[in-house]
């Protein structure tokens, strides 16, 4: 019972991220643009990650509150807020989180017999997570149920997932003619723990029968799997660093995934994109253990508070009728699936340009406005964001990125980034939610992207 407690708080407590990279999505001259479409317009004869500085990433977003909700400084107790945050919100609001820290990564192009073609290829560690606010079962802890006689409440309000993992990449590049380019990249995923409990439903209700007598009915199917953390939940003596490092090396529970992506250029100066990032499982068969709550109770008595402590014959039938099983059954997931798809329009004589530092090709526009569509797969309904966009060849070494994005999380969120290359040397910093930053305690979401790459462009000249 311990241990269904833990996890589960440790579910509902994680901070949350999203996983949209509205910014980097076609900010071509960023070789890291690439995981989120491996059919971007971008070409090096080769570039190569710094090491554990190549990509950085970090996004936080929630739904329905803020922090500053909960820990604003301004008199009123705290039990107060945490009251109002629950009853202000709904089972659909949600917290998610998304943490990348890429380790390696590099890409060259092909030989001359096959010159319009890219290889790269990479390591990156994922932290992902998403919970919904789980309200009844709030409700619940903060005043019981004796002032919700008739209310049924919803056991399928926990819902939430939460996985770290490392993934191996290699992707595949080629510019089939002048309008369309193709891309594929393959994974191997490597999970180091995972929890997920997605599937759960039921109800609790109490009514009031004659001579005050109350009937309260439990119907239970609560499902938690986890992989990847009994060996350090009890009695635990081995070397957690070390432990991680091999499961980060493909040694946890392991999976397969595919992204594919296009741009097409039905004008030359009209692009569209698309890509869909994660077709992939991870098959959870070590250090498994799944808890589960399955069964129906019925108590029919004179007080309204189903406190099962009070009385051990009670604690005992409900321990019968309802039990805890703990299993060690294989099982699973399905990778958040994302798609993303761009139309930009570009504009701006650029072709004066001796040299183009930022990708492969002559600048021939100086500046591109666009709108970008993300969805990403969730267990509930699917997450979704719109952007806007307008980037800007400020010089042949540096690009601009503004970014305006409309989400469940905010309908204000204004994004910049940056990036240029000076020499071989290729640096990136984007940030999201900027008007946000005065006090970031009340921002639904905010993002962080930055990078450090060694990059050998190709050279034209301009005709």
């Amino acid at each position: 019972m311990r241990k269904v407690y833990l996890i589960i708080v440790l579910i509902i407590a994680l901070n949350c991220f999203s996983q949209n990279k509205q910014i980097l999505y076609n900010f071509t001259s960023v070789p890291q643009s690439m995981l989120s479409n491996p059919g971007s317009d971008v070409s090096y004869n080769w570039f190569v990650g710094v090491p554990l500085v190549s990509g950085l990433s970090a996004n936080v977003g929630s739904t329905g509150f803020s922090v500053y909700d909960l820990f604003a400084d301004n008199g009123v107790d705290f039990n107060t807020k945490l009251r109002n945050v629950v009853f202000s919100t709904s089972r659909n609001d949600k917290v998610s989180m998304n943490q990348q820290l890429e380790i390696f990564s590099g890409g060259f192009k092909l030989g001359d017999w096959q010159e319009n073609a890219y290889i790269s290829f990479g390591m990156y560690q994922e932290a992902d997570v998403l919970t919904y606010v789980p309200k009844d079962y709030a409700i619940l802890a903060l005043d019981g149920n004796q002032n919700y006689l008739g209310k049924v409440f919803d056991m399928g309000d926990l819902n939430a997932r939460a996985e770290m993992l490392s993934v191996f990449h290699v992707g595949y590049h080629k510019r089939v003619n002048e309008k369309l380019i193709l891309g594929a990249r393959g994974k191997i995923y490597s999970s180091i723990f995972n929890i997920s409990s997605t599937k759960n439903s039921g109800y609790f209700y109490t009514i009031l029968g004659t001579d005050s007598v109350y009937d309260q009915v439990i119907s239970a199917n609560a499902l938690v799997n986890t992989s990847g953390l009994t060996n350090y939940i009890e009695n635990y003596s081995g070397n957690a660093g070390s432990d991680i490092v091999k499961k980060t090396l493909l040694g946890g529970n392991l999976g397969l995934g595919l992204d594919l992506g296009l741009t097409y250029y039905p004008k030359e100066n009209l692009q569209i994109t698309a890509s869909l990032i994660d077709i992939g499982f991870i098959s959870h068969t070590k250090e498994v253990e799944s808890y589960s709550y399955k069964g129906y109770y019925n108590y029919v008595g004179l007080t309204p508070d189903f406190i099962l402590g009070n009385s051990n014959d009670l604690l005992e039938e409900f321990n019968d009728a309802i039990p805890l099983d703990t299993l060690n059954t294989k099982y699973k997931t399905w990778r958040p699936l994302k798609f993303n798809s761009s139309i930009q329009y570009s504009f701006g004589d650029g072709r004066d340009s001796d040299c183009n530092c930022t990708g492969g090709n002559e600048i021939k526009y100086t500046n591109s406005v666009g709108a970008q569509l993300f969805v990403m797969s969730a267990p509930r309904s699917p997450l979704a964001a719109i952007t806007g966009y307008y980037r800007r060849q400020l010089f042949d070494s540096l690009e601009l990125k503004a970014t305006y994005t409309i989400d469940s999380y905010s309908a204000k969120n204004v994004g910049l980034g940056l990036a240029t290359t000076i020499g071989k040397v290729n640096f990136y910093i984007l940030a999201d939610n900027l008007l946000e930053y005065a006090d970031i305690s009340k921002a639904n979401s905010l993002s962080f992207q930055m990078g450090l790459n060694i990059v050998f462009p190709v050279k034209n000249t301009p005709d």
